[in-house]
């Protein structure tokens, strides 16, 4: 249990399932708003990542963020359960107000 959460939580396989997370939302996000969809992942600090993405393509990331929790492991389980949490909440903050959703995710 403790080498999984080792494992699930290093910045190596939390880059790949976020690759993968932006795969599938892309795919299944309208053609006009997939390019909005990116993160950087921090070459200093390799735990830290920005997510970017237009209003509109925040409930895509969210499905997309779902689809794939089945197959994570726990500890990447619970941090993109965290990433959706804090998705969502900017989310809600915003939806009246224009401009991109920028999220640092330095968990």
């Amino acid at each position: 249990m403790i080498s999984d959460a080792k494992t699930g939580l290093d910045p190596d396989v939390l880059g790949r399932w976020f690759e993968a997370v932006i795969s599938c939302a892309q795919r299944i996000s309208p053609d006009d708003i997939q390019g909005s969809i990116k993160l950087v992942q921090d070459p200093v600090l390799p735990m830290k990542f920005a997510l970017t993405s237009s209003k509109r393509a925040v409930p895509f990331i969210v499905e997309a963020i779902e689809s794939n929790l089945g197959t994570m492991p726990f500890a990447t389980r619970l941090y993109f359960l965290k990433v959706e949490e804090i998705l969502e909440g900017q989310y809600s903050k915003i939806m009246h107000s224009s401009g991109p959703v920028s999220t640092p995710l330095d968990r």
